[in-house]
């Protein structure tokens, strides 16, 4: 790995935050738990988990990391599961925290104060070793907390979706902070290596 790829890669800091497939070939190395955001997925599929992850992220992640969908609406939910991951390990757990983006355009307004939202809710546990993009993300989400809801859909993620059908009511049920106490896991560590040994 160059000096340079090193730098992005964020590795030195427990909490890192990219942007998509790319972002986590960059920061996802020696990461116990990946999370993808994609908020405006939740407004088409509220239940989304494994079906909301894209092709080829599972081949730029470690093959023992857990794997979680998060947004919005369980930012604090995902944050106590991964404290509680980070206890059953036993010593600090490396995270990598990705936006989903839009695939054209890569930024998402949306996607950033959603992983804000899980970056900031992490701080509050106690899991603050953050990378300076992970910081910027969470103060995005800090100054910006009241507004979520509007900016979710008046972004230009949430145009695009409501010109695709999804309902304002549906845009904003998506960015109801903290609606949902349960956290989105779609693999855990110990479920890789039961596949493992069998």
């Amino acid at each position: 790995m160059s000096e340079s790829s090193e730098a992005f890669g964020q590795s030195k800091y427990q909490v890192r935050f990219d942007w998509g497939v790319r972002g986590a070939a960059r920061i996802a190395g020696g990461a116990d738990v990946v999370v993808w955001v994609d908020v405006i997925r939740d407004a088409a599929i509220p239940d989304a988990a494994a079906t909301g992850l894209p092709t080829g992220l599972f081949e730029r992640v470690p093959a023992d990391a857990a794997v979680l969908v998060a947004g919005l609406v369980d930012a604090t939910a995902t944050a106590r599961w991964i404290l509680a991951e980070q206890e059953r390990l036993g010593r600090r757990a490396y995270l990598a925290i990705l936006a989903a983006g839009d695939a054209d355009a890569g930024f998402a307004a949306d996607d950033l104060l959603g992983a804000g939202a899980v970056i900031d809710a992490l701080a509050a546990l106690g899991i603050d070793d953050t990378s300076p993009e992970a910081a910027v993300a969470a103060a995005a989400f800090g100054g910006l907390r009241r507004a979520v809801r509007h900016l979710t859909s008046a972004s230009a993620s949430g145009r695009a979706a409501a010109a695709a059908g999804v309902g304002t009511g549906e845009l904003h049920a998506a960015a109801s902070l903290d609606s949902s106490g349960e956290a989105r896991v779609v693999r855990t560590a110990s479920q890789v290596r039961g596949a493992s040994v069998s």
